[in-house]
């Protein structure tokens, strides 16, 4: 059995810019305290969420140590270490363990893709590098590569592999590889629209973008499935419905950023190839907040 990393409800934070365009640290430091303050489980630090495409690398490996420094150990800090070029995920990985994180959320090699056998390949090598538990991340809608679940049963023989974010919205991928692979691989969702039903499989939690804006909510709503309040959770997975689907109006991170912004947050531009909202989809995110009972 792989204890989890964490359980509950992981943010994926976002990073804020200055009007330079330089990471805002000090605006960074207030939404993790905020984050913790409000029940929020676990740090992921420069995900998706994280704009970490557009990071460069000496940006990326300052935000990691940062955040790794400021937390402090209050809560978990996962770190985003993936990249399509396998001795690169393995030089970030080791940064990440030196830096004191907490696990390293590797993603699928995108555009020059793979094949199983070189998934199984790429992230052995990663898991052999160092003992930081690798979260392993399937999200096929942006890399173009999805594991099986054969896969996933060979890479949970790794004691350095220690679970997967589900972001495929394949129930039916998710339950066989948790059929398969038992307490070996620990899962968290990937959608936020998904958590109760994932969880009621025996998922530990959900890596969120809601909580970027409802921190508390997500951590209850996540804390109601660990109790077994299935009924409840359902519920609240009914009641945030549509500001999920708002903050999915277009491709994350963009409408996630203009939330927190509506919401008094400075979190500065985002970075090209990203745009702002239209004014349509700025108006529903601003009208779902406020339905959802956030503070405009």
């Amino acid at each position: 059995m792989k204890n989890p990393v964490f359980t509950g409800a992981g943010v994926a934070i976002i990073t804020p810019f200055k009007s330079t365009g330089e990471v805002n640290y000090e605006e960074f430091g207030r939404i993790v305290d905020y984050q913790i303050a409000h029940g929020t489980d676990a740090i992921i630090v420069c995900g998706t969420t994280g704009e970490s495409s557009t990071l460069h690398d000496k940006e990326h490996r300052e935000a990691i140590a940062w955040c790794c420094e400021y937390v402090n150990h209050r809560v978990p800090v996962v770190a985003g270490v993936g990249s399509n070029d396998t001795d690169y995920a393995i030089q970030l990985t080791k940064f990440a363990k030196e830096c004191g994180a907490d696990a390293g959320l590797s993603v699928t090699p995108y555009y020059n893709k793979t094949s199983q056998r070189g998934l199984i390949a790429h992230y052995t090598a990663i898991a052999d590098s160092c003992d930081l538990p690798i979260i392993l991340y399937n999200v096929p809608s942006r890399t173009g590569v999805c594991f099986t679940a054969d896969t996933l049963y060979e890479l949970s023989k790794h004691p350095n592999i220690n679970g997967l974010k589900a972001a495929s919205g394949n129930f039916s991928l998710i339950a066989s590889v948790m059929a398969k692979c038992g307490d070996n691989l620990n899962v968290w969702s990937g959608n936020d629209d998904q958590i109760v039903p994932l969880m009621a499989l025996g998922g530990k939690g959900v890596i969120s973008v809601l909580s970027n804006v409802a921190p508390q909510e997500t951590h209850d709503l996540t804390q109601l499935c660990l109790e077994n309040r299935y009924p409840e959770a359902a519920k609240m997975q009914f009641a945030y419905h549509d500001l999920i689907d708002a903050l999915f109006c277009e491709v994350n991170p963009i409408p996630v950023k203009k939330a927190m912004e509506i919401l008094g947050w400075n979190v500065g531009a985002l970075r090209l190839p990203l745009v702002e909202p239209t004014e349509e989809h700025i108006a529903l995110i601003r009208k779902e907040l406020a339905a959802a009972g956030c503070k405009i």
